[in-house]
Protein backbone atom coordinates (compact mmCIF):
# COMPACT_ATOMS: atom_id res chain seq x y z
CA UNK A 1 0.00 0.00 0.00
CA UNK A 2 1.55 3.17 -1.41
CA UNK A 3 0.76 6.21 0.86
CA UNK A 4 1.63 9.74 -0.92
CA UNK A 5 3.22 11.80 1.47
CA UNK A 6 2.75 16.34 1.43
CA UNK A 7 6.18 16.57 1.60
CA UNK A 8 6.71 15.45 -1.94
CA UNK A 9 5.72 18.30 -3.42
CA UNK A 10 7.69 20.64 -0.85
CA UNK A 11 10.85 18.17 -2.20
CA UNK A 12 9.72 19.57 -5.68
CA UNK A 13 9.63 22.99 -4.56
CA UNK A 14 13.04 22.68 -3.29
CA UNK A 15 14.66 21.14 -6.28
CA UNK A 16 13.09 23.87 -8.29
CA UNK A 17 15.19 26.25 -6.42
CA UNK A 18 18.25 24.57 -5.35
CA UNK A 19 21.39 22.69 -6.93
CA UNK A 20 20.85 19.55 -4.40
CA UNK A 21 18.28 18.74 -1.87
CA UNK A 22 18.89 17.03 1.45
CA UNK A 23 16.47 14.87 3.03
CA UNK A 24 17.51 13.78 6.67
CA UNK A 25 15.49 11.90 8.58
CA UNK A 26 15.93 8.42 10.64
CA UNK A 27 16.49 4.67 8.72
CA UNK A 28 12.92 3.12 7.04
CA UNK A 29 11.08 6.27 7.56
CA UNK A 30 10.63 6.34 3.35
CA UNK A 31 13.26 8.47 2.54
CA UNK A 32 14.37 6.03 0.03
CA UNK A 33 10.14 5.14 -0.90
CA UNK A 34 9.89 9.03 -1.44
CA UNK A 35 12.60 9.78 -3.64
CA UNK A 36 12.06 7.59 -5.80
CA UNK A 37 7.83 8.77 -6.22
CA UNK A 38 9.08 11.76 -6.97
CA UNK A 39 11.83 11.09 -9.51
CA UNK A 40 9.50 8.55 -11.15
CA UNK A 41 6.38 11.62 -11.74
CA UNK A 42 8.87 13.80 -12.89
CA UNK A 43 10.03 14.69 -16.61
CA UNK A 44 13.35 14.12 -15.86
CA UNK A 45 15.05 10.78 -15.66
CA UNK A 46 16.94 10.05 -12.93
CA UNK A 47 20.42 7.73 -11.80
CA UNK A 48 19.90 6.11 -7.85
CA UNK A 49 22.91 5.00 -6.11
CA UNK A 50 22.88 3.37 -2.54
CA UNK A 51 26.31 4.79 -0.76
CA UNK A 52 26.08 1.85 1.64
CA UNK A 53 25.80 -1.02 -1.62
CA UNK A 54 29.23 -1.70 -3.02
CA UNK A 55 28.03 -2.36 -6.25
CA UNK A 56 26.21 1.10 -6.42
CA UNK A 57 29.95 2.41 -5.01
CA UNK A 58 31.48 0.59 -7.59
CA UNK A 59 29.68 2.73 -10.31
CA UNK A 60 31.14 5.86 -9.17
CA UNK A 61 34.94 4.41 -9.83
CA UNK A 62 37.64 6.36 -9.34
CA UNK A 63 36.66 9.38 -10.63
CA UNK A 64 33.16 10.18 -9.47
CA UNK A 65 33.08 13.71 -10.48
CA UNK A 66 33.18 12.32 -14.72
CA UNK A 67 30.12 9.89 -13.65
CA UNK A 68 28.55 12.80 -12.46
CA UNK A 69 29.30 14.99 -15.39
CA UNK A 70 28.30 12.12 -17.70
CA UNK A 71 24.50 12.11 -16.16
CA UNK A 72 24.52 16.05 -15.69
CA UNK A 73 20.98 16.27 -17.30
CA UNK A 74 19.91 13.90 -14.92
CA UNK A 75 18.35 13.81 -11.22
CA UNK A 76 21.25 11.91 -9.31
CA UNK A 77 19.81 10.20 -6.06
CA UNK A 78 22.84 9.31 -3.46
CA UNK A 79 21.40 7.78 -0.48
CA UNK A 80 22.94 7.05 2.95
CA UNK A 81 25.22 10.45 1.86
CA UNK A 82 26.30 9.82 5.22
CA UNK A 83 28.47 6.52 4.22
CA UNK A 84 30.37 8.96 1.25
CA UNK A 85 31.26 12.34 3.26
CA UNK A 86 34.22 12.62 0.98
CA UNK A 87 31.33 13.17 -1.95
CA UNK A 88 30.70 16.39 -0.15
CA UNK A 89 33.40 18.85 -1.68
CA UNK A 90 33.56 17.15 -5.03
CA UNK A 91 29.64 18.22 -5.11
CA UNK A 92 30.46 21.57 -4.52
CA UNK A 93 32.71 21.50 -7.70
CA UNK A 94 30.52 19.62 -9.56
CA UNK A 95 27.66 21.77 -9.10
CA UNK A 96 29.42 25.11 -9.61
CA UNK A 97 30.26 24.18 -13.28
CA UNK A 98 27.25 23.78 -13.89
CA UNK A 99 24.32 25.72 -11.65
CA UNK A 100 21.54 24.03 -12.67
CA UNK A 101 18.83 23.90 -10.05
CA UNK A 102 17.38 19.73 -9.49
CA UNK A 103 20.73 18.24 -10.31
CA UNK A 104 21.24 15.97 -6.81
CA UNK A 105 19.15 14.64 -4.14
CA UNK A 106 21.06 13.43 -1.22
CA UNK A 107 18.99 11.08 1.48
CA UNK A 108 20.90 11.12 4.96
CA UNK A 109 19.54 9.25 8.29
CA UNK A 110 22.24 11.11 10.38
CA UNK A 111 22.35 14.31 11.48
CA UNK A 112 25.51 15.85 13.18
CA UNK A 113 28.53 14.87 10.73
CA UNK A 114 26.21 14.93 7.32
CA UNK A 115 25.02 18.17 8.62
CA UNK A 116 28.30 19.50 9.23
CA UNK A 117 29.70 18.26 5.86
CA UNK A 118 27.12 19.87 3.71
CA UNK A 119 26.86 22.58 5.21
CA UNK A 120 30.46 23.49 4.88
CA UNK A 121 31.05 22.22 1.27
CA UNK A 122 27.79 23.15 -0.42
CA UNK A 123 26.45 26.47 1.79
CA UNK A 124 24.67 28.29 -0.57
CA UNK A 125 24.17 25.43 -2.88
CA UNK A 126 21.37 22.94 -1.20
CA UNK A 127 18.12 23.17 0.93
CA UNK A 128 17.48 20.68 4.03
CA UNK A 129 14.13 18.62 4.75
CA UNK A 130 13.40 16.74 8.13
CA UNK A 131 11.44 13.72 6.93
CA UNK A 132 9.38 12.85 10.06
CA UNK A 133 7.03 9.42 10.35
CA UNK A 134 4.16 9.59 8.37
CA UNK A 135 1.81 12.36 9.90
CA UNK A 136 -1.67 11.44 11.44
CA UNK A 137 -3.34 13.44 8.56
CA UNK A 138 -1.11 11.58 6.35
CA UNK A 139 -2.94 8.39 7.16
CA UNK A 140 -6.24 9.19 9.12
CA UNK A 141 -8.31 8.37 6.03
CA UNK A 142 -6.69 4.86 6.11
CA UNK A 143 -6.42 3.90 9.76
CA UNK A 144 -8.03 5.53 12.87
CA UNK A 145 -6.31 7.44 15.12
CA UNK A 146 -5.32 4.67 17.86
CA UNK A 147 -3.79 2.24 15.34
CA UNK A 148 -1.64 5.30 14.54
CA UNK A 149 -0.47 5.78 17.93
CA UNK A 150 0.31 2.42 18.57
CA UNK A 151 2.24 1.67 15.81
CA UNK A 152 3.73 4.68 15.08
CA UNK A 153 4.55 6.13 11.84
CA UNK A 154 6.88 4.08 10.43
CA UNK A 155 5.73 3.05 6.97
CA UNK A 156 6.65 -1.00 7.81
CA UNK A 157 5.31 -1.00 11.06
CA UNK A 158 2.10 0.75 10.39
CA UNK A 159 1.00 -0.93 7.62
CA UNK A 160 2.45 -4.38 9.19
CA UNK A 161 -0.34 -7.12 8.81
CA UNK A 162 -1.64 -7.79 12.65
CA UNK A 163 0.08 -6.62 16.16
CA UNK A 164 2.09 -9.68 15.77
CA UNK A 165 4.31 -8.65 12.78
CA UNK A 166 4.53 -5.14 14.05
CA UNK A 167 6.08 -5.99 17.14
CA UNK A 168 8.16 -8.54 15.20
CA UNK A 169 9.59 -5.70 13.09
CA UNK A 170 9.92 -3.42 15.39
CA UNK A 171 12.10 -5.44 17.59
CA UNK A 172 14.07 -6.69 14.60
CA UNK A 173 14.34 -2.84 14.08
CA UNK A 174 15.39 -1.89 17.55
CA UNK A 175 17.76 -4.70 17.45
CA UNK A 176 19.63 -3.52 13.90
CA UNK A 177 19.53 -0.28 14.86
CA UNK A 178 21.63 -1.03 18.85
CA UNK A 179 23.96 -4.21 17.27
CA UNK A 180 25.20 -2.45 14.48
CA UNK A 181 23.47 0.75 13.09
CA UNK A 182 24.84 3.35 15.35
CA UNK A 183 27.90 2.47 14.54
CA UNK A 184 27.72 2.89 11.08
CA UNK A 185 26.12 5.94 11.08
CA UNK A 186 28.75 7.88 13.00
CA UNK A 187 31.64 5.77 12.80
CA UNK A 188 32.30 5.20 16.03
CA UNK A 189 32.18 1.57 17.55
CA UNK A 190 29.29 2.50 20.19
CA UNK A 191 28.41 -0.80 23.09
CA UNK A 192 25.45 -1.96 22.13
CA UNK A 193 25.11 -2.79 25.53
CA UNK A 194 25.00 0.55 26.45
CA UNK A 195 22.99 1.47 23.56
CA UNK A 196 20.06 -1.13 24.37
CA UNK A 197 20.34 -0.13 28.29
CA UNK A 198 20.28 3.67 27.83
CA UNK A 199 17.08 3.48 25.23
CA UNK A 200 14.96 1.00 26.93
CA UNK A 201 15.78 3.41 30.42
CA UNK A 202 14.92 6.86 28.29
CA UNK A 203 11.50 5.02 27.11
CA UNK A 204 10.85 4.21 30.89
CA UNK A 205 11.58 8.04 31.30
CA UNK A 206 9.64 9.58 28.17
CA UNK A 207 8.11 12.72 28.92
CA UNK A 208 10.10 13.21 31.94
CA UNK A 209 13.15 15.71 32.93
CA UNK A 210 16.97 14.34 31.40
CA UNK A 211 19.00 13.48 34.20
CA UNK A 212 22.53 12.09 32.54
CA UNK A 213 23.94 11.49 36.18
CA UNK A 214 20.75 9.24 37.06
CA UNK A 215 20.98 7.29 33.89
CA UNK A 216 25.01 6.87 34.43
CA UNK A 217 25.10 5.49 37.98
CA UNK A 218 22.35 2.60 36.74
CA UNK A 219 24.63 1.70 33.54
CA UNK A 220 27.98 2.01 35.49
CA UNK A 221 29.26 4.66 32.77
CA UNK A 222 29.96 8.78 33.49
CA UNK A 223 27.41 11.81 32.89
CA UNK A 224 29.63 12.37 29.85
CA UNK A 225 29.56 8.79 28.33
CA UNK A 226 25.39 9.06 28.96
CA UNK A 227 25.83 12.54 27.04
CA UNK A 228 27.47 11.49 24.06
CA UNK A 229 25.50 8.70 23.61
CA UNK A 230 22.28 10.36 23.50
CA UNK A 231 23.78 12.82 21.48
CA UNK A 232 24.30 10.10 18.86
CA UNK A 233 20.60 9.16 19.32
CA UNK A 234 19.26 12.57 18.90
CA UNK A 235 21.10 12.80 15.68
CA UNK A 236 19.63 9.24 14.73
CA UNK A 237 16.33 10.35 14.78
CA UNK A 238 15.60 8.41 17.43
CA UNK A 239 15.02 10.59 20.96
CA UNK A 240 13.76 14.35 21.62
CA UNK A 241 14.71 16.64 23.73
CA UNK A 242 11.99 19.53 24.80
CA UNK A 243 13.91 22.46 25.79
CA UNK A 244 12.49 24.50 28.54
CA UNK A 245 11.15 27.92 28.22
CA UNK A 246 13.10 30.41 29.64
CA UNK A 247 11.61 34.24 30.69
CA UNK A 248 12.83 37.07 32.69
CA UNK A 249 10.29 36.31 35.47
CA UNK A 250 11.43 36.60 39.06
CA UNK A 251 11.05 32.88 39.46
CA UNK A 252 13.37 29.68 39.15
CA UNK A 253 12.49 28.12 36.39
CA UNK A 254 13.13 24.32 35.52
CA UNK A 255 16.42 24.46 33.20
CA UNK A 256 16.96 20.98 32.20
CA UNK A 257 14.80 19.59 29.05
CA UNK A 258 12.34 16.33 28.89
CA UNK A 259 13.27 13.52 26.96
CA UNK A 260 10.88 11.67 24.32
CA UNK A 261 11.59 8.83 22.45
CA UNK A 262 10.64 10.50 18.91
CA UNK A 263 7.86 7.90 17.47
CA UNK A 264 5.35 6.71 19.62
CA UNK A 265 5.35 2.97 17.72
CA UNK A 266 9.39 3.03 18.31
CA UNK A 267 8.72 3.72 22.16
CA UNK A 268 5.84 0.70 22.71
CA UNK A 269 8.38 -1.53 21.24
CA UNK A 270 11.42 -0.83 23.55
CA UNK A 271 8.57 -0.77 26.24
CA UNK A 272 7.36 -4.39 24.71
CA UNK A 273 3.62 -3.07 24.86
CA UNK A 274 2.01 -5.65 22.36
CA UNK A 275 -1.09 -4.26 21.19
CA UNK A 276 -3.44 -1.17 21.64
CA UNK A 277 -5.88 -3.17 24.70
CA UNK A 278 -2.36 -3.68 26.41
CA UNK A 279 -1.58 -0.06 26.05
CA UNK A 280 -4.47 1.35 27.68
CA UNK A 281 -3.68 -1.11 30.42
CA UNK A 282 0.00 0.25 30.82
CA UNK A 283 1.08 2.81 32.86
CA UNK A 284 3.11 4.15 30.69
CA UNK A 285 -0.47 5.27 28.66
CA UNK A 286 -0.36 9.19 29.82
CA UNK A 287 2.97 9.77 29.04
CA UNK A 288 2.83 7.81 25.46
CA UNK A 289 -0.33 9.95 24.94
CA UNK A 290 1.76 13.30 25.89
CA UNK A 291 4.53 12.48 23.50
CA UNK A 292 2.09 11.21 20.18
CA UNK A 293 0.10 14.35 20.69
CA UNK A 294 3.33 16.40 20.76
CA UNK A 295 5.03 14.83 18.08
CA UNK A 296 1.96 15.46 15.37
CA UNK A 297 1.63 19.23 16.89
CA UNK A 298 5.10 19.70 16.21
CA UNK A 299 4.95 17.46 12.66
CA UNK A 300 2.07 19.96 11.58
CA UNK A 301 3.18 23.18 12.92
CA UNK A 302 4.83 25.99 10.86
CA UNK A 303 8.99 26.06 10.58
CA UNK A 304 8.89 29.52 12.40
CA UNK A 305 6.94 28.23 15.12
CA UNK A 306 9.50 26.53 18.00
CA UNK A 307 7.96 24.21 20.73
CA UNK A 308 8.90 24.08 24.46
CA UNK A 309 7.69 23.45 27.77
CA UNK A 310 7.21 25.35 30.85
CA UNK A 311 7.60 24.65 34.48
CA UNK A 312 8.84 26.59 37.63
CA UNK A 313 10.19 25.25 41.10
CA UNK A 314 6.89 26.00 43.02
CA UNK A 315 4.17 24.15 40.66
CA UNK A 316 3.56 26.13 37.29
CA UNK A 317 3.53 23.72 34.30
CA UNK A 318 2.80 24.06 30.86
CA UNK A 319 3.26 20.58 28.68
CA UNK A 320 3.69 22.57 25.13
CA UNK A 321 4.32 26.22 24.15
CA UNK A 322 4.34 27.44 20.77
CA UNK A 323 6.31 30.62 20.55
CA UNK A 324 7.05 33.27 17.08
CA UNK A 325 9.53 35.43 17.26
CA UNK A 326 10.56 34.52 21.04
CA UNK A 327 7.10 35.44 22.34
CA UNK A 328 4.96 32.99 23.60
CA UNK A 329 1.38 32.41 22.05
CA UNK A 330 -0.03 29.10 22.88
CA UNK A 331 -0.23 27.49 26.07
CA UNK A 332 -1.00 23.55 25.69
CA UNK A 333 -1.53 21.06 28.41
CA UNK A 334 -2.24 17.45 27.14
CA UNK A 335 -4.49 15.09 29.02
CA UNK A 336 -5.19 11.22 28.01
CA UNK A 337 -8.99 11.77 29.72
CA UNK A 338 -11.47 12.94 27.44
CA UNK A 339 -13.04 14.73 30.48
CA UNK A 340 -9.34 16.65 31.72
CA UNK A 341 -9.58 18.52 34.74
CA UNK A 342 -6.08 20.10 35.00
CA UNK A 343 -4.07 21.23 37.21
CA UNK A 344 -3.85 24.85 38.75
CA UNK A 345 -0.11 24.75 37.53
CA UNK A 346 -1.41 25.06 34.07
CA UNK A 347 -3.66 28.34 34.76
CA UNK A 348 -0.89 29.33 36.66
CA UNK A 349 1.63 28.89 33.90
CA UNK A 350 -0.68 30.74 31.36
CA UNK A 351 -0.80 34.08 33.86
CA UNK A 352 3.05 34.12 33.95
CA UNK A 353 3.07 33.90 30.08
CA UNK A 354 0.35 35.82 29.14
CA UNK A 355 -0.28 33.57 26.45
CA UNK A 356 -3.79 34.13 24.55
CA UNK A 357 -4.45 30.62 22.98
CA UNK A 358 -4.69 28.12 25.69
CA UNK A 359 -5.60 24.39 25.00
CA UNK A 360 -6.42 21.21 26.75
CA UNK A 361 -5.59 18.66 24.16
CA UNK A 362 -7.36 14.86 24.60
CA UNK A 363 -7.66 11.88 22.25
CA UNK A 364 -11.48 12.51 21.15
CA UNK A 365 -13.15 14.78 23.26
CA UNK A 366 -15.77 17.21 22.19
CA UNK A 367 -14.64 20.96 22.18
CA UNK A 368 -16.16 23.51 24.88
CA UNK A 369 -14.71 26.02 26.59
CA UNK A 370 -13.05 25.66 30.02
CA UNK A 371 -11.50 28.74 31.72
CA UNK A 372 -9.43 30.58 29.87
CA UNK A 373 -8.79 27.33 28.05
CA UNK A 374 -10.29 25.34 24.97
CA UNK A 375 -10.68 21.25 25.11
CA UNK A 376 -10.44 19.79 21.85
CA UNK A 377 -9.64 16.51 20.46
CA UNK A 378 -5.85 16.26 18.75
CA UNK A 379 -7.46 16.30 15.56
CA UNK A 380 -9.71 19.23 15.76
CA UNK A 381 -6.65 20.88 17.35
CA UNK A 382 -4.31 19.95 14.27
CA UNK A 383 -7.44 20.46 11.42
CA UNK A 384 -9.08 23.45 12.78
CA UNK A 385 -6.68 25.19 15.16
CA UNK A 386 -3.09 25.49 14.56
CA UNK A 387 -3.29 26.37 11.22
CA UNK A 388 -4.87 29.82 12.62
CA UNK A 389 -1.85 30.59 15.30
Amino acid sequence: MEILRDDIKTIQNKLDLAPAVVILGPRQVGKTTLALQLARSGAKSYIYLDLESNRDVSKLGDDPETFFEYHQDKLIILDEIQAQPQLFALLRSVIDKKRDNGRFLLLGSATPDLVKGVSESLAGRVSYLDLNPLKLHEVISRFSQEHHWFRGGFPLALLAENDNAYIDWMQSFIRTYIQSDLSILFGHNLNPSISEKLLIMLANSHGQLLNSQDFARSIGVTAPVINRYIDFLAGAFLIYRLQPWFTNLPKRLVKSPKIYIQDSGFLHGLLYIESFNKLTLNPAIGASWEGYAIQQINYHKTTNTKSYFYRTHTGAEIDLVLVKSNQPFASIEIKYSNAPKPAKGFFVGIDDLKTNNNFIITPSSDTYPYKNAVVCSLKSFIKQYLPQL
